[in-house]
């Protein structure tokens, strides 16, 4: 017998329903990805399925005595206490006539789940809260789990510990999620839920997005050949009825049904378009750090500021566990970020990700070392909490500060329309920013964002809640971004597709840097791991590039040949291209300063010039390097 059954449900908040006399099942032991464009009605529907709202119409059937568990995409406001009270839920006091197996099952999941029974729950990080509330929904011992957005805040051994409970976990699943490295490794079935209607594919997420493809295709000249139609019988009404009235009456008819049928029907939205603002360029050197150290000094005002301003992320949980006066988050860090390159900063929460992306652009003061910043950065950042957005106000008046109109890239557009390239309805721009889901929250912060120029794009968390052709479009956006990005994300893919390397904060304020992004780092981690004597001084040493060698160097008869990413390919293409316009820009400087009459112009213009030579010498080496590299 299925867990729980829809039977045509439809519901609606005023407008196109967001259910459509659609039909599911969910049976024991499968484990159900739900897919489909922000705002489709994805939470809507678990809500449907849960309990906690009720259909306009249709029918659900829930099996007798089944429990169902949720964990939602937000965290509940007004949740108090300790970790282990707010996991043990309203079965927290024990006697004789409670539940005894529910009390082990709650000190069973403190322990796999890492968490602190006795912190204080409102202290903890995003990240933290949602791991507690996940051991709460599972203490109930549910056969149905309904997940939105499980992965959010979570780091990446969190994600990868979920993912490998949730295998194991013999119960039901029904998730949504962003992370398509999750997605693939556990659905069994995907649901998507588009205009209203939910199409069930049983097939992997890579075949579900070529047939998804192929069938909007064939929608697409279907539809394209029933609007001809309708406009020729149009045309034809328009001139007069001159045939038989049987004849007449029947074309009329079928005529009103094709209206009928138009008036219905529901266009899908168009893609989404996303291009951001570049700004002149930067210098070449953007951050240096020398030795640079940064650390938490508990009771200092200094350290107290620094960690509540990135507090979601750099967790209290992290420094109360050190059980020391002081903390290192950041520990002799030596690294080069130059213009162009996409920087990925990974690691477990509370190790300071957000503190490390603060010291970097200069928002903190190393307490050792030196860190500097190049010279020309237009920074734009993008923040995880979307504090940047006014809940009251309208979207359309959150994106151009109340004003009719944006400039991007020196065009001036209507910002309806520009909203459109983010897959915002006119009706939907209207609306306030906090009927908003989590995905057009994302979205709406981009659009923000983007009417910025930049020429450094500081990204922390910027994939939470988007749904997959966003994604796809934010990944095309970052690679062809001619500037730098700054990007902090536990999604694997994105960071395979997008990062040219990674600084990973291993604990202790140990900082190492890998070539490539996330899969390059665990093939060289594992390779170091695997060929280097635990205990010998070059285990010690940590990874090549923390040494200035080449990764790629270090690892060589180690690493088995692989394939390039989508990333990687794209730049090969692109470096003939830049080498080429780098070498025309290099024989026009050198011209000119070889001309005696160019050093009676200003002295700032000499220098400019000068510099640019210089910058462009180090690039075309740079380039020629790389492109030896993707081309091996």
């Amino acid at each position: 017998m299925a867990l729980v059954s829809l039977l045509d449900v439809s519901l609606s908040f005023g407008g196109a329903p967001l259910l459509d006399r659609v039909n599911l099942q969910l049976d024991r032991g499968e484990r159900v990805c739900l897919v489909g464009r922000n705002g489709a009605g994805k939470s809507t529907l678990m809500k449907v399925i849960a309990g906690e709202l009720n259909p306009d119409d249709g029918q659900v059937f829930r099996q007798a005595g089944a429990v169902f568990s949720t964990l939602r995409q937000e965290v509940p406001a007004g949740l108090t206490g300790t970790v282990q009270t707010v996991v043990e839920g309203e079965g927290g006091s024990y006697d004789e006539h409670n539940d005894w197996e529910r009390h082990d099952r709650v000190e069973r999941l403190l322990e796999q789940m890492g968490l602190p029974p006795g912190h204080e729950f409102a202290a903890l990080s995003a990240g933290q809260k949602r791991r507690v509330l996940l051991a709460r929904g599972l203490v109930e011992d549910p056969q149905l789990l309904l997940l939105d957005e499980p992965t959010n805040h979570l780091d990446l051994e969190s994600i990868q510990w979920l993912e490998e409970f949730l295998l194991a976990w013999g119960g039901a699943l029904l998730f949504v999620t962003h992370d398509r490295t999750f997605l693939r490794k556990l659905s069994t079935r995907i649901v998507e839920i588009d205009r209203g209607k939910l199409v069930g594919w049983a097939c992997d997420y890579d075949t579900f997005l070529v047939r998804k493809e192929a069938v909007l295709e064939a929608e697409e000249v279907e539809r394209a050949q029933f609007d001809k139609k309708l406009a020729q019988e149009e045309v034809w009404i328009r001139r007069g009825v001159k045939a038989q009235r049987s004849r007449a009456n029947n074309r009329i008819h079928a005529l009103e049904k094709m209206r009928a049928e138009r008036a219905a029907r529901r266009d899908r939205t168009g893609k989404a378009t996303i291009t951001a603002q570049e700004a002149d360029r930067s210098g070449f050197k953007v951050i240096a750090c020398e030795a640079a150290g940064f650390r938490y000094q508990p009771g200092s005002s200094r350290g107290d500021e620094a960690v509540a301003r990135g507090s979601t992320t750099d967790s209290l949980l992290a420094s109360a566990a050190t059980g020391k006066s002081e903390r290192w988050i950041v520990r002799d860090l030596t690294t080069r970020i130059e213009r162009g390159d996409k920087i990925g900063i990974v690691g477990p929460n509370g190790a300071g990700k957000t503190t490390l992306l603060r010291l970097l652009l200069g928002q903190l003061a190393p307490q050792a070392g030196t860190v500097e910043q190049g010279t020309r950065l237009e920074i734009v950042y993008f923040d995880q909490l979307r504090a940047q957005l006014d809940e009251t106000m309208r979207v359309q008046d959150a994106v151009a500060d109340g004003n009719a109109t944006v400039t991007i890239n020196g065009r001036t557009r209507h910002v309806i329309s520009y909203l459109e390239d983010f897959l915002f309805e006119p009706a939907r721009a209207r609306t306030p920013v906090k009927a908003l889901s989590g995905g057009e929250r994302n979205r709406l912060l981009l659009a923000r964002l983007f009417t910025k120029p930049a020429n450094v794009l500081v990204l922390d968390e910027p994939t939470n809640d988007l749904d997959a052709e966003t994604l796809e479009l934010l990944e095309d956006l970052l690679v062809e971004f001619g500037g730098t990005v700054l990007l902090v994300s536990h999604d694997r893919a994105f960071l395979n597709e997008v990062c040219t390397s990674l600084l990973v904060l291993e604990g202790g304020g140990k900082i190492s840097e890998y070539i490539g992004g996330y899969d390059d780092w665990q093939r060289e981690a594992a390779a170091v791991a695997a060929a280097t004597p635990a205990g010998s001084e070059e285990a010690s040493r940590g990874p090549a590039r923390e040494r200035g060698e080449s990764p790629a160097a270090h690892a060589a008869g180690y690493v088995k040949p692989r394939k390039p990413t989508n990333r990687e390919r794209m730049e090969l293409e692109a470096l003939p291209k830049k080498i080429e316009a780098l070498e025309a820009e290099q024989v026009e400087l050198t011209k000119r300063l070889a001309d005696p009459l160019f050093f009676r112009k200003p002295a700032v213009e000499v220098t400019r010039a000068t510099a640019r030579l210089h910058e462009i010498e180090a690039e075309v080496a740079t380039a020629y390097a790389r492109w030896a590299e993707l081309g091996a």
